[in-house]
């Protein structure tokens, strides 16, 4: 018998409980019966649809980052120049420590339990590969746009994707662990210094906020 589709409102209420259960007590220390507590539904119907806490950590991230791309994109849309767009789009990732919002951290909380289970866990892996093959295209997306539009330089556009994201990721870990040298708006300053530097773009002083949860 085909397993019945699981209503977008229902899913969603789901995904929603599993980013801000696993954010605050992290993978290990969750149960599948936490997320159904906070979802108000049972932890038959989560096992059912989700089959695993890792399926369903895989599956909240994917969730929480579509909902960060649907935002973002919109905003990015009224941006005229690429190099507005690569900066604002830095601006959101850094967005994090004592001034992020909540659910800032716990996406990152989540990530900080992919990268951990990837290696282990070929499923965990395969959705690692993809949030973060859509993270580096959209970052190569906007050089090349900015190349064609003679604002940056002659880099090779996914390599400098692949450099910064792994940049931002890196800084990220420092800042969600409260490492006292590096801050939201120090990891900033670094990627913005790094990116500047590669593409040949005059320094613009935007606007900080904070990335939409």
């Amino acid at each position: 018998m085909p397993r019945r589709k699981l209503s977008e409102a229902r899913r969603a209420q789901i995904l929603e409980a599993a980013v801000h259960v696993i954010g605050e007590r992290g993978l290990c220390d969750t149960r599948i019966s936490d997320i159904a507590a906070r979802a108000g539904t049972s932890s038959a119907l989560v096992i059912y649809y989700f089959e695993s806490k890792d399926r369903l950590l895989g599956e909240a991230l994917a969730y929480s980052d579509e909902h960060f791309y649907t935002e973002t994109a919109k905003e990015l849309a009224e941006l005229p120049a690429a190099t507005e767009r690569l900066v604002r789009l830095m601006e959101l990732s850094c967005a994090l420590g004592k001034e992020a919002g909540k659910d800032v951290l716990d996406e990152w909380l989540l990530w900080l339990d992919l990268w951990a289970r990837s290696p282990r866990d070929p499923h965990v892996a395969k959705d690692r590969e993809a949030l973060d093959r859509r993270w580096r295209d959209a970052i190569a997306e906007i050089v090349r746009a900015g190349q064609d539009q003679h604002e940056f330089g002659p880099v090779d556009a996914d390599d400098f994707a692949l450099r910064l994201g792994a940049m931002i990721d890196g800084l990220a870990i420092q800042v969600v662990l409260g490492d006292p040298q590096v801050n939201a708006a120090r990891m900033f300053e670094i990627c913005l210094r790094m990116a500047q530097g590669e593409l040949g773009f005059r320094r613009l002083r935007p606007k900080r906020s904070k990335k939409s949860g």
